[in-house]
């Protein structure tokens, strides 16, 4: 490989790492095509790029990106993949559900929130993490519930007052 097509690899991978708040690195390397394929299409429904790079090169963009990932360089050894997603746990789902079936992907490490991962155990923590809308949902949820009791308890009332004058005026 030429150095320019190198440079451009790792100008293009920067830019990915930049524009994309969460990656995973994996590791999918005795996967054979028919499972890579179908890891592949399982990432496209799920809105998640799957790249497969050279450790060197990815070590390198992620030195030149504004992410603070320097605990990842460590697991960047073997055969590595990049899930690329907006979703923070979109890919530990994927790889969750897929490990079911396969071996692999084994979870290398993950840049999610700000924050960094190592290790195949970190895989249910990430699974647990809950994305932007399902937090909106969860703070929506509480704030109409003590909204929802008070209606209620003015209905109920209104009710109970409303039998009270109903029996008073008929006596």
């Amino acid at each position: 490989m030429k150095r320019s097509e190198k440079y451009e690899i790792i100008s293009n991978l920067t830019e990915q790492i930049n524009s994309s708040p969460h990656f995973y690195l994996t590791d999918i390397e005795s996967l054979n095509a028919e499972r890579t394929s179908a890891l592949r299409r399982l990432c496209n429904k799920q809105n998640v790029e799957l790249v497969v790079v050279k450790n060197t090169l990815l070590r390198l963009a992620l030195e030149a990106s504004n992410k603070d990932a320097k605990e990842l360089y460590d697991v960047l050894n073997g055969n590595t993949s990049v899930m690329f997603c907006e979703n923070a746990n979109i890919p530990a789902k994927l790889i969750k559900d897929f490990k079911k079936k396969n071996k692999k992907p084994i979870l290398k490490g993950a840049y999610v929130q700000e924050s960094v991962y190592i290790g195949e155990d970190q895989l249910d923590v990430l699974v647990s993490i809950k994305s932007k809308n399902e937090l909106i949902g969860e703070v929506i949820g509480l704030l109409q519930s003590p909204m929802k009791n008070v209606i209620g308890a003015l209905q109920s009332g209104g009710n109970t007052i409303h039998g009270v004058l109903k029996t008073l005026a008929e006596k």
